[in-house]
């Protein structure tokens, strides 16, 4: 984590500038200070160090009172370029500009922080990733400690106004921090290291002190930012954890210069008992929004079709949050039908566009609307955002009028008709936006030129001073030509003298009497005349005022987007929901997947099931080989899948995990049936991994994991365990293996449907003695010394596990794989005898002198070729230069 503490080191002597920077920095420790000093960005001491490494920008020395002090900076108009980079390498950036005019000030010039971006605090695009929540989280340590400490956690996207809050134990509070993922978070200073041990280390934090994290300081701070008596109309009037996070976190905005927040108009409660738990194992391990492997393909990157920002930012909440209330996910699976099944035209029906392709033509032309709202209530918006807003705000009637029609044909669509309602024209302030600004306006509001001629009429007076009064001086000009003779004449400005004429000494004798010399240069004078001055001051009077009815317009149409708030923020929900949906809707169709079955039973079958992403990366014409999978609390309790390596028995695990997953989070599914019973909870235990940075082992990590499975264990839980207790010797993994699968039968509590694959065969014994336990094998085919996956599940146990095909199969020398065949003939000769008798059988195995040379006895056909190649060659008659392309010849051979 980053220190926050800022030592302000006294200079020997201060300049003015320099007593101004200081007094500026002390009040924002542990943030880098960007000083606008003209047309640069300054850092200074240890701010030009960072800012120097971090952006690949010079570093260099400055004379300060006597004293030399590091410098760094960049131009001011590259501002957007390096400002992203320092936030996200974890800084804070306090932006310090001139709050006046250099040419108008006296003394030196006044100068303020504007914004503080930190990590979870920016409104910037180039900071933002349009897919993704850029999420401020606040941690309340509330009580107690270890397994029974409770917190606090709240969540905000000031980019969007989401604010979230919830509150629960240290495992609930680190899920939320997993599934959010925040890119800075807030706690108490106090609690530094508590906060390492119980969430680690990877996160951008900033402490704060102790008495902000209050109830008597949160409560009143949140009611009188929502203007409310109570919280009560939000539902988190209960959580009084909650709450205080909730404060610390308008707390930290007051104090980042982020005042105007009106954008923040709800606060909402995350439901602990509303979403399936997934803990940070299970989010890894099923790879929903990250793969483990460079270049691997997560969950995510499947299902995301979504067409607007808000749409892909919301997928992604909706696969870390899966539903469990029945309602909700059939509410979705039913519009996920209908956006698949039915008309965009009824007139033309089946022959016309789907209603998720009519949908979608509308959705694709909507841009961010809650962040462009969102920079409408804190007054940060520009011209062409403005416009933009236009653009998308024009699609919702088309839209709703869709939903309109769509209901029609399924009156029974209750979710329809609830959206419909929900969606808000805003026609008003559409017809504002059309008649008032330019279609081609600036993104800059003082650049002029945003407002449209005849809107008006001050500003189109101006506008033909403005213009005509340039024309005019082109007139005068020829005029002037045309008197004096001087053909080189000509009017010029600029902004010391404003606007002259221009005469080269060879035709000064030429000038009027009556024109008024201003400067003499070298080869030329520059005069002026009252005629000129007159028509200067009417021309640069009407820019003046153009630029000040323009933004004064603008700012007016700013102010009036700002009543719509709460209604576009309420179209950009609605929209970020339908586009989802449709996402699903077109992956469905395009990926061949079915709706499923929800219930209220424990049963989950699948028929025919595919793994989602998998699938989409074998060859072309390769299928996917379907299975089918039954899985209750009264029959079929836990399944034990025996098989060698590269069967599929991983693959089918993660398959079963991720089918329920996307049914809960309202999606179609890959399987040709499945029937979910509501999971409430889904617990992965695969693959291998050290967390040396703790001094734990594999296996340690591995113990660590299924214990907290264990514990947390409900009725309806959907438990994977791949390979329990590998990490440790035979023996002591099958004994750990055996009893954690007898506990999950004989829970006298939770009978939690379980996956178990290992290569542990005597694990097949269970099923004998626990009526609950069937053992299921994935099926092989031998074929002489070669083994053919069939990757089918099949009842039965294996007995099998085909290790040394595998190997063989991976390139393992022959030689090796010779060897390794002959211990485990020898080792499985004596599989009933005891250690001393195994010991003895491997002391009688022929001695192998040198594996590495036993390439040559392996029989294998390159190898014969090769030795028949040697055994002809005379070394003697070679050349060096033959001797090397022989070898050449060789390395071909076996390549």
């Amino acid at each position: 984590m980053k220190s926050t503490s800022t030592k302000l080191v006294k200079k020997p002597t201060e300049t003015p500038l320099n007593r101004q920077y200081n007094q500026i920095k002390v009040k924002y420790p542990g943030a880098i200070l960007l000083f606008r000093v003209g047309d640069f960005y300054e850092t200074f001491g240890e701010d030009a160090i960072k800012a120097s490494r971090i952006l690949g920008i010079t570093l260099t020395k400055r004379n300060n009172g006597g004293a030399n002090e590091d410098l760094a900076g960049f131009p001011h108009h590259s501002l957007d370029t390096y400002l992203p980079k320092l936030v996200r390498a974890g800084e804070r950036v306090a932006i310090c500009d001139q709050l006046e005019d250099p040419a108008m000030a006296k003394g030196i010039v006044k100068r303020g922080v504007t914004e503080l971006v930190t990590p979870g605090v920016s409104f910037n695009d180039n900071v933002l990733d349009t897919r993704r929540n850029n999420y401020l989280a606040a941690v309340h340590f509330a009580k107690g400690s270890g397994a029974d400490a409770q917190f606090g956690v709240a969540f905000l996207d000031i980019s969007t106004g989401e604010f979230l809050t919830s509150q629960g134990n240290a495992a609930y509070a680190d899920k939320l921090l997993q599934s959010f993922n925040p890119s800075e978070i807030l706690f108490c200073k106090k609690y530094r290291k508590d906060f390492v041990e119980q969430f680690g280390d990877k996160f951008n934090t900033y402490t704060l002190d102790d008495w902000a994290f209050t109830y008597d300081f949160a409560y009143p701070l949140l009611t009188q930012h929502f203007q409310t008596s109570s919280l009560k109309g939000f539902g988190v009037e209960g959580l009084t954890d909650g709450i205080v996070a909730a404060g610390v976190i308008l707390h930290y905005l007051n104090e980042t210069e982020h005042k105007d927040i009106d954008h923040i108009a709800r606060l909402t409660r995350l439901e602990e008992d509303k979403y399936v738990w997934l803990d940070r194992f299970t989010i890894r391990n099923l790879e929903l929004v990250a793969s483990q492997q460079d270049g691997g393909i997560p969950l995510i990157q499947i299902l995301d079709q979504t067409v607007t920002p808000m749409g892909a930012r919301l997928l992604r909440k909706w696969l870390l949050l899966p539903l469990k209330d029945k309602p909700l996910i059939e509410e979705r699976l039913n519009t996920v039908e209908l956006l698949k099944t039915g008309h965009g035209d009824a007139t033309q029906g089946a022959d016309g566009p789907s209603l998720r392709e009519s949908l979608e033509l509308h959705l694709k032309q909507i841009g961010d609307l809650e962040r462009l709202i969102s920079k409408v209530a804190v007054r940060r918006i520009s011209p062409r955002e403005m416009v933009q807003l236009k653009r998308s705000l024009s699609h919702i009637l088309p839209i709703k009028e869709l939903l309109i029609t769509a209901l029609a044909q399924q009156p029974m669509t209750s979710s329809i008709k609830k959206y419909a309602d929900q969606l808000n024209a805003c026609t008003f302030l559409v017809d504002k936006i059309e008649a008032e600004l330019r279609d081609e306006a600036p993104v800059l509001s003082n650049q002029g030129g945003m407002i449209k001629s005849g809107v008006n009429a001050d500003l189109d007076s101006l506008h033909a001073i403005a213009f005509s009064g340039k024309d005019y001086l082109v007139q005068l000009q020829n005029r002037e030509v045309q008197r004096t003779g001087i053909s080189s004449l000509k009017v010029a400005y600029n902004k010391v003298f404003g606007y002259y004429l221009e005469v080269s000494n060879a035709h000064k004798s030429r000038v009027p009497a009556e024109w008024i010399r201003k400067q003499t240069l070298v080869n030329a004078e520059r005069y002026i005349t009252p005629e000129l001055k007159e028509y200067e001051d009417k021309i640069l009077n009407a820019e003046d005022q153009i630029f000040s009815i323009e933004q004064r317009m603008f700012n007016d149409l700013v102010l009036a987007a700002g009543e719509y708030v709460n209604h576009i923020q309420q179209n950009a929900r609605v929209i970020s929901v339908l586009d989802v949906l449709a996402s699903f809707a077109r992956i469905a169709e395009k990926n061949r997947y079915t709706k499923p079955t929800i219930t209220n039973s424990k049963v989950l079958q699948i028929k025919d099931g595919r793994h989602p992403v998998i699938e989409q990366q074998l060859p072309p014409g390769e299928p996917y080989v379907p299975n089918d999978l039954y899985l209750d609390d009264e029959t079929q309790q836990i399944i034990i899948i025996t098989g060698p390596n590269m069967a599929g028995k991983s693959a089918l695990l993660r398959q079963t995990a991720l089918i329920v997953l996307m049914a809960q989070t309202g999606s179609f599914v890959p399987a040709s049936e499945a029937e979910i019973g509501i999971v409430d909870k889904i617990f992965t235990r695969v693959g291998a991994s050290d967390n040396l940075s703790r001094g734990e082992s594999t296996f340690m990590v591995e113990m660590t994991e299924t214990a907290s499975i264990l514990n947390n264990l409900s009725e309806r839980s959907l438990v994977i365990m791949d390979e329990i207790g590998r990490g440790t010797s035979t023996y002591d993994g099958v004994s750990i293996a055996w009893s954690i699968a007898e506990y999950l039968h004989n829970h006298p509590t939770y009978r939690a449907k379980t996956l178990f694959a290992t290569h542990y065969h005597e694990l097949n014994e269970l099923a004998t003695d626990l009526p609950r336990i069937k053992n299921f094998n994935v099926a092989v085919k031998e074929m002489g010394n070669k083994v053919i996956f069939l990757r089918k599940l099949k009842e039965g146990g294996s007995e099998h596990s085909f290790g040394i095909h595998v190997a063989q199969m991976a390139g393992m020398p022959t030689g090796i794989v010779s060897r390794a065949g002959e211990i485990l003939q020898q080792l499985e000769s004596q599989r009933e005898g005891s250690g001393d008798t195994k010991r003895e059988a491997l002391r009688d195995l022929p001695r192998a002198s040198d594996i590495t040379l036993k390439i040559f006895e392996a029989g294998d056909p390159k190898a014969e070729a090769v030795k028949e190649k040697l055994r002809k060659l005379d070394i003697n008659t070679l050349t060096p230069i033959e001797a090397l392309l022989k070898l050449n010849e060789l390395l071909k051979m076996i390549e």
